[in-house]
């Protein structure tokens, strides 16, 4: 539930990121000269306010991004892994290898090949 919830928001925030870069004035413009209008709907201090955004954008992705590697780590361990295994001495030489009984054998007579299965067929030529 966590981690779904963190992808989603991971996602939101990549793409708030993107576009809130792309709408600073760069050098040469950036999309902002294309929109025209964005520092009259901001005020005087679009840019001071789109810094701000992308800092505080910047820093939810990076912790977003740390808690999705962790989150994964903890996802990909096995039960065992995760819980430990409450018998700490194993029964064999290896470690994780069960010791099985041996299956039963059946009481059932193997047919005898019979002697023309391996005699030698006489080809023609």
């Amino acid at each position: 539930m966590l981690y779904n919830f963190l992808w989603v928001l991971h996602i939101i925030v990549v793409v708030g990121l993107i576009g809130i870069i792309l709408i600073q004035r760069g050098r040469s413009g950036g999309l902002v000269e294309a929109l025209g209008g964005v520092e009259s709907i901001f005020g005087t201090k679009t840019s001071a306010m789109l810094v701000r955004g992308t800092v505080v954008l910047a820093v939810i992705f990076f912790t977003t991004s740390i808690s999705l590697a962790y989150l994964s780590k903890e996802r990909g361990k096995s039960l065992i892994e995760k819980y430990g295994d409450n018998d700490k001495s194993p029964k064999s030489g290896a470690k994780g290898v069960m010791n099985m009984p041996p299956l039963p054998v059946a009481n059932t007579a193997v047919p005898a090949p019979s002697p023309a299965a391996n005699a030698p067929v006489d080809e023609e030529y």
